[in-house]
């Protein structure tokens, strides 16, 4: 009798194990196809990146093996300083983005008649194209724009402002198209965050006594913390790699004040064909990238990330 149980546990255990690795096979047949092309459009183009940024190579030589002397021209090189530190600069709407796409999420979170058609013309910008976006800001921010007619009207300036020449706000006026364009993105992302909150949490807290802005800040807003965590860190990477919009309203000027990280990549791989020394150079965006979303992640999980 015994050894008849041990005889169908042993079985049992064998159907087990053997469904099992029909369980991990069939999982790996699933995910082969997106492992096929991750791995030929993203680990094997980092691999060459990695390999390209210990040489000197560029289209009319071969590649020469120069070790780590591409890293050490760039912390050298004073446009590389400017460029990085125009990109961490970049990080300051991040926290001015997420916050007005909260109000607007919960703003349009409501049930009144037409209110898709504020939804959507808050999307408008996501949809167009980056460059028309930067072209059209040009012409406003221009000294002769719109922009500078409103406010010589109102009397709010005496002159025009050279808002893309000018030195002292040339930066700031392309990091206002980049929150602007991006408002609506964020916005759709916490909408569906709100959305997903069970009502009763709020009825609750509304029973208890609580008005509208203690039940935003002690209910909402924490619920929130994983669209939050998704958000300020794609923004935060999107801050740190941006490039459309500095390449077509300010090619990086005045005298440098724009130039970002994305533009000066850009302009030593194919305007100097320094494929090696550009390489190395993105390879220091991507740990510089890699370390602000770790800082984001745990920043967020002290202060008690859920998920749900």
């Amino acid at each position: 009798m015994f050894e008849m149980a041990n005889n169908v546990m042993k079985r049992t255990r064998n159907s087990m194990s053997t469904l099992r690795r029909q369980q991990i096979i069939l999982a790996y047949v699933l995910l082969l196809p997106s492992l096929v092309f991750l791995g030929m459009f993203t680990f094997y183009p980092m691999v060459r990146g990695l390999i390209a940024s210990l040489h000197e190579w560029s289209v009319l030589t071969p590649p020469r093996y120069l070790g780590l002397d591409n890293f050490r021209e760039a912390f050298s090189n004073p446009y590389f300083k400017i460029a990085i530190t125009n990109s961490i600069k970049y990080l300051v709407i991040v926290p001015v983005i997420q916050l007005l796409s909260i109000i607007l999420a919960i703003l349009v979170n409501r049930e009144i008649p037409g209110i898709g058609l504020f939804r959507a013309a808050y999307y408008i910008p996501v949809v167009t194209p980056m460059v028309t976006v930067a072209i059209t800001w040009g012409w406003i921010f221009d000294s002769s724009g719109v922009l500078n007619y409103l406010l010589l009207s109102l009397g709010l300036i005496k002159e025009p402002i050279s808002w893309l020449v000018n030195p002292t706000t040339a930066l700031g006026s392309v990091m206002f198209v980049t929150m602007w364009k991006g408002l609506g993105y964020y916005m759709v992302m916490y909408l569906a965050g709100l959305q997903s909150i069970p009502k009763e949490l709020e009825e609750a807290a509304v029973i208890d006594g609580a008005n509208g802005w203690q039940v935003t800040r002690h209910v909402t807003i924490p619920l929130l913390r994983p669209s939050i965590l998704i958000c300020s860190t794609l923004s935060a990477m999107a801050a740190l790699r941006v490039f459309d919009e500095v390449f077509v309203m300010t090619e990086g000027g005045p005298m440098g004040k724009t130039l970002v990280a994305g533009l000066y990549i850009y302009q030593q791989a194919f305007e100097s064909y320094r494929f090696g020394y550009a390489a190395a150079v993105s390879l220091v965006l991507g740990v510089i990238v890699m370390v602000f979303t770790v800082i984001n992640f745990r920043a967020m999980a002290r202060g008690g990330l859920t998920y749900y």
